[in-house]
């Protein structure tokens, strides 16, 4: 974590490396122990992507979501794999799949978001067939 270390980044990024999931801007600060402003969150969230320590995604709503990194760093994010989330939980997933779409000669690609709707296993059960 370059740059001054604070409590807030410290706790935000502890947050994100235990929860098993992304998590929202809201998601996270209603987490928080201590109260950190909301303009504080987005800032330490964007330092952390541009660290390579957390991935961005977009759900289809546009709410941004933030999943720790694993293999990411300041030259790139490896971010090859969809993400599940679950439309009645709210619940946004990394699949471990990695995602590989062939582009044509020349092209390289920066970012990707792919993102799979539907109903998690927990919440399958609680949802009526259509």
């Amino acid at each position: 974590m370059p740059g001054r270390n604070t409590t807030s980044k410290a706790a935000v990024l502890q947050l994100l490396r235990s929860a098993g999931c992304a998590l929202s801007h809201e998601m996270i600060e209603g987490e928080l122990t201590e109260p950190v402003d909301r303009s504080t969150i987005y800032r330490i969230l964007n330092r952390f992507e541009a660290e390579g320590l957390v991935h961005r995604i977009v759900a289809e709503d546009g709410r941004q979501y933030f999943a720790s990194c694993e293999d990411c760093d300041a030259q790139g994010h490896v971010d090859n794999h969809p993400h599940f989330h679950c439309t009645a939980c709210q619940r946004l997933e990394c699949l471990p799949q990695p995602l590989e779409i062939p582009l044509p000669q020349g092209y390289r690609p920066v970012s990707l978001n792919a993102t799979i709707s539907g109903y998690c296993a927990e919440c399958r059960p609680t949802v009526k067939a259509d």
